[in-house]
């Protein structure tokens, strides 16, 4: 922790990270909101119980949400970080779906390109979850 914040503290690279992050997050989530919509409708499985538009909107305010968090509120970005991770796993399924029943969105048409995709998904897990870690070192002493 930082004396004079009380903030955990970080890392140049780590904040650097989750800078990134963040502006992924909020790019991403107002995409969904406007010129998007249709795209990230296309992963939306069709055995989800709600409307597909739906679900991009919310999903789309939840990441915007989540990105100014990482940015407004450090005292608690490693709890911020967690729900990130979380929100990389929940959202996984449609990353899954789009590769399995071969969609069509965001310029993948070919099954090898989806089937690639699907390995980003647990590198954003990582990185929400490590840009917002604590250097090592600074957490609480016993």
């Amino acid at each position: 922790m930082s004396r004079r914040s009380g903030v955990p503290a970080s890392t140049p690279v780590r904040t650097l990270g989750r800078l990134a992050l963040a502006a992924f997050l909020v790019f991403a989530g107002v995409s969904h909101l406007f010129w998007a919509r249709r795209e990230f409708r296309a992963q939306v499985p069709p055995w989800v119980p709600m409307d597909p538009d739906a679900v991009v909107v919310g999903s789309g305010v939840v990441e915007v949400g989540l990105g100014a968090a990482l940015v407004a509120l450090p005292r608690e970005r490693g709890r911020i970080g967690a729900i990130v991770a979380a929100f990389f796993v929940l959202v996984f399924p449609g990353n899954l779906a789009q590769w399995a029943e071969r969609r069509d969105a965001f310029g993948l048409t070919t099954d090898r390109a989806r089937f690639i995709r699907l390995f980003f998904q647990p590198l954003l897990v990582a990185l929400a979850v490590w840009s917002t870690s604590p250097k090592a070192g600074s957490g609480p002493t016993a």
